[in-house]
């Protein structure tokens, strides 16, 4: 019995040693499958004569990649780091990523800029956590990666420590990343698909990579890990209170229910007949997308367009009313709605055309998780400022105005009028989110 034990004991020690070295393996010594010989791409960069154009270049990258939403503070000094981002597994704080030699990327290389992109390593050889998106960011590739590193080795050096992370355990424990990197990432290139046209391979490149959009618009599992960069199936985002829609949903957010001029008034205006940019998404715009070139965003749109079409989004579960308790409800809601908001969005919910947006069919109203409709009613909808809609006007939050029941009532009538059809709002949805953070 005893020699039984001892062969057991062995055989579990072998394959624990055996497991540690396969995490060791494909979590931390990760390599690209398709390996180039890259230090001989950034050195045909580096001495070429085309320094400057590379700068510009790679300024527009970091706007595409909107880079400054997470790596600047509010208020503070571009790049500088020290912002503070909620998870579920507590708080990220962002590095300074400015040239400072001491506390910044002054001594890093662009090989080692390259590393952090495509691989998810520090400079020092420590793992990334995919807090910073290095799993759509592997997409990257060479060239732009090189660009992006001369443009924030130009920019204004900020002597800024940048502070460590406020993880609870295990999740502080950054050598645990490798067995997430075991299961969740490995690195590859951007590979071209034979048959579509570069328009459309540019689309997808700046969406599923550089653009990083999974990074929000999909579901997230215990780990914090999605189904991949082309992943963009929506998802709530806990942290700040806020549902990105689906991008393959019909009823949600797909760009195939929108015309090419709706979705180019979107991207450029951040407003459209019927939606707005709002919430995280406002950041967004402000940052990156009205930065955009015409022929990038012609290229995301058309990419996102093409994408087939999952079935509509159902409510996890449906309020239901008897009929006189829903015609009482209607009744109430219509109330509220004459009182507060037909003004703005129209007695048939018709709004105004580049102003306010219609109630009436739209998908943003409609979706089966009311997260944002309600955050908008509480806090208010503020369309961001853009170069081609400097003064847009906004919504006043209903908050301090309308309690938990009055909200649903309203939502609940929109939800319902002009021949939308979507379940009805209760109270205790509205008050889930009466405290939610507002930034």
């Amino acid at each position: 019995m005893d020699k039984v034990i001892r062969y057991l004991v062995s055989g579990l020690a072998v394959l624990i040693v055996g497991l540690i070295c396969y995490v060791y393996q494909t979590g931390y010594r990760i390599e690209d499958e398709n390996a180039q010989d890259h230090s001989q791409m950034r050195n045909v960069l580096t001495n070429s004569n085309l320094a400057g154009e590379q700068i510009r270049r790679g300024e527009y990258l970091t706007r595409v990649g909107n880079c400054a939403a997470c790596h600047t503070a509010r208020g503070a000094a571009l790049y500088a780091g020290g912002k503070l981002i909620p998870s579920p597994f507590g708080n990220f704080i962002s590095p300074n990523i400015t040239p400072d030699m001491q506390t910044g990327i002054g001594r890093w290389t662009a090989d080692d800029f390259w590393r952090a992109l495509h691989f998810g390593k520090a400079r020092d050889g420590s793992l990334l956590y995919p807090a910073f998106p290095y799993p759509n960011y592997t997409l990257v590739s060479r060239t732009d990666s090189d660009a992006m590193f001369a443009y924030l080795r130009s920019i204004p050096a900020v002597n800024q420590v940048s502070l460590p992370h406020q993880l609870a355990f295990p999740y502080n424990q950054r050598p645990l990343l490798a067995i997430w990197r075991t299961l969740y990432f490995k690195p590859h290139s951007f590979a071209v698909v034979a048959g579509q046209s570069s328009t459309w391979n540019r689309g997808a490149y700046l969406v599923n990579g550089l653009g990083h959009c999974s990074a929000c618009h999909s579901s997230r599992n215990m780990l914090g890990a999605n189904a991949g960069t082309q992943d963009l199936d929506g998802g709530e985002m806990p942290s700040i209170a806020w549902y990105a829609p689906s991008l393959l949903r019909l009823n949600e957010a797909h760009l195939a229910n929108q015309t090419d001029l709706e979705v180019a008034q979107l991207f450029r205006r951040a407003i459209a007949e019927k939606g707005v940019m709002s919430g995280p998404m406002a950041e967004v715009f402000a940052d990156s997308l009205q930065h955009l070139k015409t022929d990038d965003i012609d290229a995301m749109t058309l990419y996102l367009k093409s994408l087939a079409p999952k079935p509509d989004s159902v409510p996890a579960y449906k309020t239901e009313y008897s009929p006189q308790v829903f015609s009482t409800v209607m009744t109430q809601g219509e109330v509220l709605y004459k009182k507060h908001c037909a003004d703005c969005h129209g007695h048939a919910g018709e709004g105004i055309a580049g102003i306010y947006p219609a109630l009436k069919e739209n998908h943003s109203v409609l979706m089966p998780n009311v997260a944002n409709p309600i955050r908008i009613i509480l806090t208010g909808g503020f369309p961001p400022v853009s170069k081609e809609n400097p003064r847009p006007y906004g919504m006043p939050p209903f908050a301090p105005v309308l309690d938990d029941n009055e909200v649903a009532l309203v939502l609940t009538y929109i939800r319902h009028r002009w021949g939308n059809q979507a379940s009805a709002v209760t109270a205790a949805e509205v008050n889930r989110y009466r405290n939610a953070p507002v930034n």
